[in-house]
């Protein structure tokens, strides 16, 4: 038994498992969508100040 453990520990060591990465998915998504206003006007933004310079250019 403690040989099987040792050897379940040592696969996973390294790596993500597919909980781990569902679970960052899902905060990714969560924190995309509690910010989502803040998100466009920046893009916005930047973009509006990226064509403003580009036209001096």
């Amino acid at each position: 038994m403690k040989t099987f453990l040792h050897q379940m520990g040592k696969k996973r060591i390294g790596g993500f498992g597919t909980v781990e990465m569902i679970l960052l998915i899902v905060v990714l998504i969560a924190v995309v969508l509690i910010f989502k206003d803040q998100i466009t006007s920046l893009v916005r933004s930047i973009f509006e100040k990226i064509t403003s310079q580009a036209l001096s250019v």
